[in-house]
């Protein structure tokens, strides 16, 4: 056990965050006067963390918050962290925002009629669970259960043509993706006819980002997770999208994260989050690994 907590020690910045730029969602790389990872886990100040992973972010007032999974050392438990940022380029670690008594991650969050809502990975609680901060950042408050019964990873959510339409994969072997909408936020939520929309697939299946959406266009990421956990991200447009069709094509390129990767990701990334600045000027934050990390119940999902 002692060797093994050693190990723990040494690999604890397997996972750290990065920036990336470019014109479009499609087209993102390191961009020149950013040292990437911009966040690893020696910058977190009130946790002994193993590695910081599934960053999203928001702009509020010309100031730039990222939220993220920070897996404690001692619990081997995921929180949710946040970071800020006067210029999308140089973070500042604040503090844990989110913490339960169950594992946290991929917060993905969004503001929807000035509140900002926060749907974290909770599948140990085997539900999708809704937040609403009351005093953005800092603090956050449980308001329902979205879907419930299965463990459910990853789950991301936007509104389009005047309904919600959510994507969560309910598989350990992330493998399956299921699709649901609703009229409200709150539901009832309806799972798509076509659901699930990909079955026994791991290459394509569990999301690896927010859903974004760019005039006409949708897209999705999806990890690809097979043959090891969060390979890398493949990139998804989608073509056909009402309470009865479902349709989506692969990216032909797939050239957003597959090339220029570095020491700090070449061996892994699995979740990013792009921000539209201008005209053909994008952001993006997104995970990367340079080690695996083995904890005591095997790999963990981040």
């Amino acid at each position: 056990m002692k060797n093994l907590l050693t190990r723990f020690i040494g690999r604890r910045n397997s996972w750290s965050i990065g920036i990336y730029t470019g014109d479009s969602p499609y087209h993102l790389i390191p961009p020149k006067g950013i040292k990437n990872p911009v966040l690893t886990a020696k910058n977190v100040t009130d946790r002994k963390a193993l590695y910081i992973a599934d960053p999203f972010m928001s702009c509020e007032q010309g100031i730039w918050y990222m939220f993220f999974e920070v897996l404690d050392r001692n619990t081997e438990k995921g929180e949710i962290g946040v970071a800020t940022s006067s210029d999308g380029w140089r973070w500042s670690y604040r503090q844990i925002v989110l913490s339960e008594l169950f594992h946290l991650s991929y917060p993905y969050i969004f503001k929807w009629q000035g509140v900002f809502y926060m749907i974290p990975e909770s599948a140990e609680s085997k539900a999708i669970r809704l937040y609403k901060a009351t005093s953005f950042p800092y603090r956050w408050e449980f308001i329902d259960n979205l879907i419930t019964d299965s463990e459910f990873l990853d789950s991301s959510v936007f509104y389009y043509n005047n309904r919600w339409w959510l994507f969560t994969c309910p598989s350990t072997n992330n493998d399956i993706l299921k699709l649901f909408f609703a009229s409200d936020l709150r539901g009832p939520w309806h799972e798509h006819p076509a659901s699930p929309i990909v079955r026994e697939n791991a290459h394509i299946a569990r999301c690896g980002g927010r859903i974004t959406v760019w005039g006409e266009k949708i897209i999705r990421y999806a990890q690809d997770d097979s043959p090891v956990y969060g390979h890398s991200l493949r990139t998804f447009e989608i073509t056909k999208l009402t309470i009865n069709e479902y349709e989506e094509r692969e990216d032909s390129h797939n050239s957003l994260l597959n090339t220029n990767r570095k020491k700090w990701n070449k061996i892994g990334m699995h979740c990013i989050d792009p921000h539209l600045l201008s005209t053909n000027k994008w952001i993006a934050c997104l995970d990367g690994q340079h080690k695996h990390i083995e904890l005591r119940r095997g790999i963990r999902r981040i």
